[in-house]
C-alpha cells in the first residue's frame, strides 16, 4: 500500500448479536491497538450486531473504564449485509459467522467463542475483556505482518 492509496489494506468487523458487550470491547481494543501500531490508514474497524441492544452493558463500560477506554457514549448499532460484504475479515464473538453474515459474503470469518458478559459479575467481565485484548493483539500481529508499511 502506498501513501496515495485511499483504501485501507484490511477491513475488519467485530460482530455479535446485541453489539453491547464483546464486539464493543473488541472494537475499542482494536482501535487502541491500531493507534499503538500507527496503522490507522491501513486497518479499518467496524462493529455492529444483528439485533442491537439499546445501550452497551453497564458492566462492560465499567470493565473498559479500568483500561481508560470510555464506552459510555457508544450506542450498539445494526451491521448491514453490505458492510459485511465489504470486509476482509468478520470476527464473531461466539455466535458464528453463518448466523450473521450474508450468504453472498466470501471473506474470512473467525468465531472467538467468548462468553456473553451480560449479567456477569465484573470479575468475569474482566476475564472476557482480557481474553479479547490478547486475541486483538494477536490479530494485529497477523494483520500488520501482512500489511506493507506506508513508507
Amino acid at each position: 500500500m502506498t501513501r496515495h492509496s485511499e483504501q485501507p489494506t484490511h477491513r475488519v468487523a467485530f460482530v455479535c448479536v446485541q453489539n453491547a458487550g464483546r464486539s464493543q470491547m473488541a472494537a475499542a481494543l482494536a482501535e487502541r491497538e491500531r493507534a499503538r501500531r500507527d496503522a490507522a490508514d491501513r486497518i479499518e474497524i467496524v462493529t455492529g450486531g444483528t439485533r442491537p441492544a439499546d445501550r452497551v452493558h453497564d458492566v462492560v463500560v465499567e470493565a473498559m473504564a479500568e483500561l481508560d477506554i470510555d464506552l459510555s457514549d457508544r450506542t450498539p448499532r445494526e451491521v448491514t449485509p453490505d458492510e459485511l460484504r465489504a470486509m476482509d475479515l468478520v470476527v464473531t464473538m461466539g455466535c458464528s459467522a453463518s448466523d450473521v453474515c450474508p450468504a453472498a459474503w466470501n471473506g474470512e470469518s473467525r468465531d472467538w467463542g467468548l462468553d456473553d458478559p451480560d449479567d456477569k459479575p465484573l470479575e468475569a467481565v474482566r476475564a472476557i475483556r482480557d481474553e479479547i485484548d490478547d486475541r486483538v493483539a494477536a490479530l494485529f500481529d497477523d494483520l500488520v505482518s501482512e500489511t506493507p508499511s506506508a513508507e
